[in-house]
């Protein structure tokens, strides 16, 4: 059998290793360090719009750390992305909040400005006015930022921007990651960069950023004694992973350039397959193409492609099945229009890593063929 090929493999750029050694030479091996250090002000840069950086340990502790900063606690009210990963969800329910899930739009395939309006205005008219909203850039596309904002200030909402997939991704030449009230981003080990597992938080204001760093490093005090006024977090980034992130950050750009190669191989491979469609950058938008999807015309075909694959040793993934369809959330308060339901039938990722070869890529697009041809 051939070699496997992944959906998203971790793709190291060299100098990687060079800053894990530097971290051993000088003894950096406690949790923070200059790489810590380094690596935030590598994305601050990378990032601009005056933006102040925390590295933490996940993607999901940036959540539950912005919904923290946001006052979100107990009983209160978060809308979320239903179309998305669970981390984008579970931590509301961290904090004795509820979820209330938005459906999605067939143009970016994120939260759909329409049905978050109808939300908001059914939720306060039941007394519980939204305390947040979550929406995500799926596979590195950017939202309906402007809608989605708007909608947020109108009815003066934070916006916690989910950008876990999306860094790279611009809109009208802004960095996602930089648009809402607090922003996250994630380094796990499929995402366009990795720091094996990491993540981040993103914001404007200074004072947010040392307050996410305060209660990620157990809310510990300033005093010689070990003194805790506040419950705290074990959430920060190790020095040695920041040192990872940091021989990332400097084949960034590459990577968003290969998956984008990907993508447009992918497209005009398949070109003459009328079975097979792609999710288009609307006016403004530039994905990462953090993975490449296609839409088929079912569920059934989908799974046909995907074991298919299989066999060839070809790793693909559904869509994201969404949150009001997962059995922890059941009786969580949804909006639903259909679309994410549909898109969760029809839709697959295909391997998207930008460590892909030419030969690999080909294997891939030989076994779709070969798929139809049957």
């Amino acid at each position: 059998m051939e070699s496997k090929i992944w959906l998203s493999s971790p793709h190291m750029g060299g100098k990687e290793q060079s800053y894990i050694n530097n971290a051993f030479e000088t003894n950096w091996i406690a949790p923070l360090g200059p790489h810590v250090n380094g690596f935030e002000s590598d994305l601050q840069n990378y990032l601009n719009q005056d933006s102040h950086v925390a590295a933490l340990s996940s993607g999901t502790a940036a959540i539950h750390l912005g919904l923290i900063l946001l006052n979100v606690s107990h009983g209160d009210e978060v809308i979320c992305q239903s179309k998305t990963f669970s981390a984008s969800a579970n931590p509301i329910a961290y904090q004795g909040a509820t979820p209330i899930f938005v459906d999605s739009e067939k143009d970016t395939w994120n939260m759909c400005p329409q049905q978050l309006e109808i939300a908001i205005k059914d939720r306060i008219s039941k007394g519980k006015k939204p305390k947040a909203i979550i929406p995500v850039h799926l596979y590195g596309m950017p939202y309906k930022i402007e809608e989605i904002h708007n909608i947020a200030k109108q009815y003066d909402i934070p916006v916690l921007e989910d950008s876990a997939e999306a860094l790279g991704s611009t809109y009208n030449g802004t960095k996602c990651g930089t648009f809402g009230d607090i922003a996250i981003l994630s380094f796990n080990g499929n995402k366009i960069i990795t720091t094996s597992g990491g993540g981040a938080i993103v914001t404007k204001d200074l004072k947010l950023k040392e307050k996410a760093v305060f209660l990620a490093t157990q809310a510990r005090e300033k005093a010689v004694e070990y003194l805790h006024a506040s419950i705290g977090y074990n959430y920060r980034l190790s020095n040695v992973l920041a040192g990872i992130g940091r021989g990332q950050m400097e084949v960034l750009d590459d990577h968003v350039a290969a998956r984008r190669r990907n993508y447009a191989f992918y497209k005009d491979s398949f070109k003459t397959i009328e079975e097979l469609q792609f999710v288009e950058e609307p006016a403004g938008a530039f994905s990462n193409r953090w993975l490449s999807c296609v839409l088929t015309p079912s569920q059934e075909i989908r799974e046909g492609i995907r074991t298919s694959l299989e066999t060839y040793n070809i790793e693909t993934r559904p869509l994201w099945k969404p949150m009001h369809q997962q059995p922890v959330f059941k009786d969580a308060p949804q909006y639903i229009n259909g679309v994410s339901d549909e898109l969760f039938k029809k839709g697959l990722c295909l391997p998207s890593g930008s460590n892909l070869t030419e030969n690999e890529l080909n294997r891939v697009v030989s076994a779709i063929k070969m798929y139809f041809r049957a």
